[in-house]
């Protein structure tokens, strides 16, 4: 079952999500297991959607890649933890 995650960063810029972004994805795609990313700016701040394949592929995500990136500092990123929401899809459209 698909799963998405949705990142509301309060006081967020573009900046700090391009600075962000650009060190915890590829260069030219999504990270593996993602399906879908989406990002712009939503009432005081930034806010992010991801889908992944599953659960287990965003932890994946999370875990490996996304929280040791953070924990080491992404120079220009956000700068504190986003407000987090977990949607298991029960409808993915193309």
């Amino acid at each position: 079952m698909a799963f998405a995650i949705v990142h509301h960063f309060p006081g967020g810029t573009k900046e700090n999500y391009e600075a962000s972004v650009a060190a915890v994805h590829p260069p030219n795609g999504l990270p593996d297991g993602q399906l879908f990313h989406a990002a712009g700016a939503s009432p005081g701040g930034w806010t992010i959607i991801a889908v992944h394949e599953s659960k287990q592929s965003w932890e994946q995500f999370r875990d490996g890649i996304l929280m040791p990136r953070m924990q080491a500092g992404i120079d220009g990123g956000f700068p504190s933890p986003p407000q987090e929401t977990e949607i298991d899809v029960s409808t993915l459209l193309p």
